[in-house]
């Protein structure tokens, strides 16, 4: 019983942060309001179309993805700014790897979405 309780609280206490996570982000990074827009026009319009469940799910999914990929992106930039506000090549390349990282995902929604409504 006492590790049944043990994950529950852990399971809480991931939901928590994970919220916490979420609410921090929401406030200080435009593009995190930005995608989720973006995401709820694109899962409305998904939504509002004749799709099969599977191009439906591909197209919640990748959306999904796109804010998963921003979330990851500020977590990188905040942590190479806590380490040094200076400028250097490594923490420039960790930063554009994020960016390019929040693009790929975000081409993967628009290729979905063009094969999906070219189908």
């Amino acid at each position: 019983m006492e590790f049944l309780q043990s994950e529950a609280r852990r399971f809480w206490n991931t939901v928590v942060w994970s919220r916490d996570g979420w609410r921090a982000a929401w406030a200080s990074e435009k593009t995190l309001r930005q995608w989720t827009l973006v995401n709820a026009a694109s899962a409305a319009l998904a939504f509002s179309l004749e799709m099969t469940p599977g191009e439906r799910a591909l197209i919640l999914a990748l959306g999904l993805l796109v804010l998963a990929a921003e979330l990851l992106n500020t977590a990188i930039e905040e942590a190479v700014n806590y380490i040094s506000t200076e400028q250097h090549p490594l923490a420039r390349k960790a930063k554009d790897c994020g960016s390019a990282g929040v693009a790929l995902a975000a081409l993967a929604g628009g290729v979905a979405w063009v094969v999906v409504l070219a189908g």
